[in-house]
């Protein structure tokens, strides 16, 4: 993109400062996202939020901000230029509203950039595992007195069980008979599972566990750490939405524990790490055991084979799809990605 049209769409918000330059950053794999410098030295990140995969752009703003305001009023003796350096602040544009709109259809946000500051793609020991499990128990806590029911659902159905697996019965019934061959031994795990796999959104829908406004997407990467390691605060919130805790847990030890890569073809290598486990759950215990339920903390162990098991039904119901949703590098990689995440399940002893 040029980096006119950058300017002109970063100078376009109430920042008070002037665009001196630009670069792209290819961290995420939905939005285009930008690192900005001005001419007061202050650096901010500029982003195009993709309209194509979040229908509702407006929505999806609005819970971000709402949550990052929420989370500011936390800190009333804080200044702003203290809270921007620890926690995600965002910039209205000069309009006022918390987005830019280009007439070609696109939507921009701006955020100020936490200067010194680390992510980590994997974790490599048990220090930044338990930082990680304080970091989103921290966000949690935060926003565990927000009512989630003003927030909209993002991405609807996202961690809905019974969705995902009428994608799947739909998968097999237009499934190529090679494909459904191949994939055997796993649709008989599905079928053993089913019961178990609905328990927390049984729990869900029967109020015995209650909503909260969750991350849905707290992967180690979106966790921001300082040069020491030590914890800062949860970023990429576009998916912030109503959930339940098991979602954000589940999913984050899904990706913290596992000792391979998620398409890793030689399963003996796939693992479930529980020093990583212990760790990271005692950080995110030590910031949200006040306030969740008994129930809640009854079942997070559930809630990590529950979410690996989503991700591999996920990866099944796609290559009995003939691979329509995930890219693939080779005819059975979408089987392998469902193989490794069987595999996890089968190695978790909690």
């Amino acid at each position: 993109m040029k980096a006119e049209t950058i300017k002109y769409i970063f100078n376009s918000f109430d920042h008070g400062t002037n665009y001196l330059s630009h670069s792209e950053l290819n961290t995420g794999h939905i939005n285009d996202t930008f690192f900005i410098d001005t001419d007061s030295g202050n650096k901010y990140i500029l982003q195009r939020i993709n309209h194509h995969v979040f229908k509702d752009v407006v929505g999806l703003v609005n819970n971000k901000t709402s949550i990052s305001n929420h989370i500011r009023h936390k800190f009333p003796n804080m200044s702003d230029k203290a809270f921007g350096k620890t926690n995600l602040t965002f910039v209205r544009a000069k309009n006022a509203d918390l987005y830019y709109h280009k007439q070609d259809g696109g939507f921009w946000n701006v955020m100020v950039f936490i200067e010194d500051s680390i992510t980590h793609e994997i974790v490599i020991d048990e220090e930044i595992a338990y930082e990680g499990g304080k970091l989103l128990g921290t966000f949690l806590n935060h926003t565990s007195d927000f009512d989630s029911r003003q927030l909209i659902a993002v991405i609807p159905n996202f961690h809905d069980m019974s969705f995902r697996f009428k994608q799947y019965a739909l998968s097999i019934q237009s499934a190529l008979k090679e494909r459904l061959q191949k994939a055997t031994e796993y649709t008989n795990i599905v079928s053993e599972l089913k019961e178990e796999m609905h328990i927390l959104q049984n729990l869900k829908e029967a109020g015995k566990i209650p909503l909260r406004v969750t991350h849905n997407d707290a992967k180690i990467s979106n966790s921001l750490f300082d040069k020491d390691n030590k914890g800062i605060c949860m970023i990429d919130t576009d998916t912030v939405m109503p959930g339940i805790i098991h979602y954000d847990f589940g999913d984050a030890v899904r990706t913290i524990c596992n000792s391979a890569a998620e398409d890793e073809r030689d399963l003996s290598k796939v693992e479930f790490n529980l020093d990583f486990y212990q760790a990271y759950k005692k950080g995110f215990l030590e910031k949200t055991r006040h306030f969740l339920t008994a129930t809640e903390l009854e079942y997070l162990p559930l809630a990590a084979k529950t979410m690996i098991f989503i991700m591999a039904l996920r990866f099944l119901t796609d290559y009995l799809n003939n691979d329509i949703y995930y890219k693939v590098k080779y005819p059975e990689h979408n089987l392998d990605r469902a193989k490794n995440q069987f595999k996890l399940i089968e190695s978790l002893v909690l």
